[in-house]
């Protein structure tokens, strides 16, 4: 394999991740401009909860299935700039929207759109990753996508927009980068990475076959409580800084900037990490310290010590690219592995996408409105009864 920077290797980490960073930019742009959305269309925690979880439903049955059909059919890189293309046209929908009923339909039609990306995205970066290089290249992947874009440039830049011409302009301009990327992934992307290696097989779907992996079925659960406790403060975080603890728009908008540097940061060092000294060991050492994050947003508010302690303990949401790209890629055969991303993704999203933040957003309506907080301590919490389970792969 040719050495250097300019490798096809990094080529594919690099697209894959400015890739994954407009789906998350489009994706989470509705939690950074919730307080104008939430006040114009007259929304309550519910409705909040709802709208996130409507589209993580919609994205794991797309992650699973679309993702299943095309490794079967041989059809990875049509689905996956096909996915690509659509969600970018979907991200007008929502700055279109009228009311929570077509807020919710244009979320729902963009869950469907997203879903197959990142488990396709993943396993590509995984069939060219160099050995020893995986966790990293996954992390990056995650790191560019989901903390750059989605966490550190969207608050920023959205919430100016918002400012100056308005919530739903906000929305049109995150939806247009991803046409560029969709064609670059068409010219870009080489037909040995995309290809199926086993096509023709009996069952589409091999639910059962992947439930037989001690880490696919206890990482299924692991992954739940990660997507869970990240789920679990997202869509009403930004809400509550404002409205519970009295942040300007603008103090906001930098501290879930701020938040996002930690994802970023935390999305490379994690998994990182996780080459050197074990994928069980990241897992149990991050769950803990991932405990302590809704401790340091409640107690700590309005001290000099909130903005650290937030931005050390949100390093848990480096764990995200372990528990749903890293840890199923190393537990199954080859011809396995895209479908145990998007099996994967697709659980953990309708538990800890859907599931999750509907709960919190009930509780935190009619108990207390930091209730979604301790909703994510005890997913962390639970996390680690799941990870004591798992092996470590280089022993499997």
């Amino acid at each position: 394999m040719k050495k250097g920077l300019f490798t096809y290797e990094n080529g594919i980490v690099l697209l894959m991740a400015l890739t994954f960073g407009c789906l998350f930019f489009d994706r989470l742009a509705l939690n950074f401009l919730m307080p104008y959305v939430a006040k114009d269309l007259q929304l309550n925690n519910t409705q909040i909860g709802l709208l996130a979880g409507a589209l993580s439903l919609a994205w794991a049955f797309s992650s699973f299935f679309s993702t299943a059909w095309a490794e079967t059919n041989n059809k990875k890189k049509l689905v996956f700039v096909a996915a690509v293309f659509t969600f970018s046209l979907c991200s007008f929908g929502s700055g279109w929207a009228v009311s929570f009923v077509t807020l919710l339909i244009a979320r729902l039609v963009m869950g469907f759109a997203e879903g197959p990306v990142i488990p396709l995205a993943q396993n590509f970066v995984e069939r060219e990753s160099s050995p020893h290089r995986l966790g990293i290249n996954a992390g990056i992947l995650q790191g560019v996508g989901s903390a750059l874009f989605g966490s550190i440039l969207a608050p920023v830049i959205l919430v100016q927009i918002a400012e100056n011409i308005g919530w739903r302009n906000a929305f049109f301009v995150a939806g247009a980068p991803g046409l560029l990327l969709g064609l670059l992934a068409w010219k870009f992307v080489k037909k040995s990475t995309a290809e199926s290696v086993q096509t023709r097989e009996k069952s589409t779907l091999n639910i059962s076959e992947l439930l037989q992996y001690n880490n696919i079925k206890w990482g299924i659960g692991a992954a739940c409580c990660v997507f869970g406790w990240w789920f679990a403060t997202l869509p009403f975080i930004s809400n509550y800084f404002v409205n519970s603890q009295g942040m300007s728009a603008d103090q906001m908008g930098k501290t879930m900037g701020l938040l996002g540097v930690s994802g970023l940061l935390s999305s490379v060092i994690v998994p990182g990490l996780s080459d050197k000294i074990g994928r069980k060991k990241v897992l149990l050492i991050f769950m803990v310290v991932g405990m302590f994050y809704p401790f340091a947003v409640y107690f700590l508010a309005g001290s000099v010590l909130h903005l650290p302690a937030m931005f050390l303990t949100y390093f848990m949401m480096g764990l995200l690219p372990v528990v749903a790209a890293v840890l199923p890629s190393e537990s199954v055969p080859d011809h396995l592995k895209a479908k145990a991303l998007g099996f994967i993704t697709a659980i953990a999203e309708i538990v800890g996408g859907v599931m999750v933040p509907a709960l919190a957003g009930v509780l935190s309506d009619k108990i207390d409105p930091s209730a979604f907080l301790w909703v994510a301590a005890a997913l962390a919490l639970i996390g680690l009864f799941f990870v004591m389970k798992l092996k470590e792969p280089s022993k499997l």
